[in-house]
């Protein structure tokens, strides 16, 4: 008897799956979680052959009728539509490129994975799309993928370029998975080639703090990145923060900073108490800012922030020909805390400042915000750093605030 629609939709799910013919060979198999699959079997050359027309109620019944005689018209003419849908599907993967595997790659698996996704988003945005997007997966070479990698490293940066390679091995290796590709390029470029993480304790002597804040502001980059670099050395906070910042979340006649959770690495809000100095310095910023509701807008852009490593470029040019070893910007925060815990202050008070988590026993039950101590802190350690540059002379002790 043939299937009604009435029929289709009082079909129950039994511990094991079972069928229902309609006719002409379409049937439906029913499985223990519910899911009703139409399939279509037929003989091809004497041999009996089955074809997965698709997934009830979406392919209705009149619809998978009709894909039923479109495939025995197939078989009729001598042609598997088993065989059909199977090359189709070859041709299908053969097809996919770079940049629509990338999406499925970062729904299915990174945001599965990881809690911020800004930096593998970026990484694939910027230096993977725009030199092998539009390549199907299953042309991806060594050599595509070292170009994109070396060249990351050409520029100077050897840990970005780590990171690219980690988000393509990590696409590759699920491409691999869902079976696009037989052997993942990345795998001949090993990691100890592209670069070698090194344990950072980088904090600058005060000497280093005067010739490095010296030479910034004698230099000739921008202003704001002038302004940007001692505002994350006087306020300790990550550079990502500050190039995200927005107006409306700095509040100078509170003298404070309120970085919203999305903008925190540790996924919490955070407040920033600001010293007179990084009042005055945010006030210069705001001049600069021509309106924008960035702190930090772009070059030739009101909208849009500078890219992520234009503020690492200028420190680099600051400091060329100073006799003074390499560090980073992330090393400003080691160096102010290095410095505050030399001077005594209590370390929860400096790691709140930081916008460290505080780990083990103390970090459950410490949720004192520090306020008070912050504010003194921090304006210590802006008036110490003010005194740097001042006197040229390394002076220990805490400061004053001046009225």
């Amino acid at each position: 008897m043939a299937l009604t629609e009435t029929a289709l939709k009082a079909l129950k799910p039994r511990d094991k799956p079972f069928t229902r013919a309609d006719e002409r060979g379409l049937y439906v198999e029913v499985f223990p979680t519910g899911g009703v699959i139409w399939r279509f079997r037929y003989r091809l050359n004497g041999k009996q052959e089955k074809l997965t027309l698709g997934r009830y109620p979406a392919l209705t019944l009149k619809n998978a009728r009709i894909k039923r005689n479109e495939a025995a018209q197939a078989a009729a003419m001598g042609t598997s539509p088993a065989q059909q849908k199977q090359l189709a599907k070859v041709a299908a993967a053969d097809a996919t490129t770079v940049a629509e595997f990338g999406e499925r790659f970062f729904r299915e698996i990174v945001v599965k994975d990881r809690k911020d996704i800004k930096m593998p988003r970026r990484y694939f945005d910027k230096a993977i799309v725009p030199l092998i997007g539009s390549k199907p997966v299953r042309d991806v070479t060594t050599e595509d993928v070292r170009a994109i990698i070396w060249r990351k490293k050409d520029e100077g940066f050897d840990a970005a370029a780590a990171a690219i390679r980690g988000v393509l091995k990590r696409m590759f290796d699920f491409a691999q998975t869902v079976g696009l590709i037989t052997a993942n390029p990345v795998l001949a470029l090993p990691m100890r080639h592209v670069h070698k993480a090194k344990s950072r304790d980088r904090a600058l002597s005060p000497e280093e703090i005067r010739v490095f804040l010296t030479a910034t502001f004698e230099s000739n980059i921008r202003r704001q990145f002038k302004i940007g670099l001692q505002l994350i050395l006087l306020t300790m906070v990550r550079k990502s923060e500050l190039l995200l910042a927005r107006w409306t979340q700095v509040d100078l006649d509170q003298a404070e900073w309120h970085i919203p959770a999305e903008n925190s690495k540790t996924g919490k809000p955070h407040i920033v108490f600001l010293s007179r100095q990084s009042v005055a310095l945010f006030n210069e910023l705001y001049a600069l800012a021509g309106g924008s509701e960035l702190v930090l807008p772009g070059r030739g852009s009101l909208t849009k922030t500078f890219a992520h490593n234009a503020i690492n470029s200028a420190l680099n040019k600051a400091l060329q020909g100073q006799d003074i070893p390499a560090f980073t910007i992330h090393d400003l925060r080691r160096t102010a805390s290095t410095l505050l815990h030399e001077q005594g202050w209590p370390s929860d008070v400096v790691e709140k400042a930081l916008n460290h988590t505080i780990g083990g026993v103390r970090g459950v039950y410490n949720r004192a915000e520090y306020e008070a101590q912050r504010r003194e802190m921090l304006q210590f350690w802006a008036d110490y750093v003010e005194q740097l540059l001042t006197s040229g002379k390394v002076i220990l002790g805490r400061f004053r605030q001046v009225a």
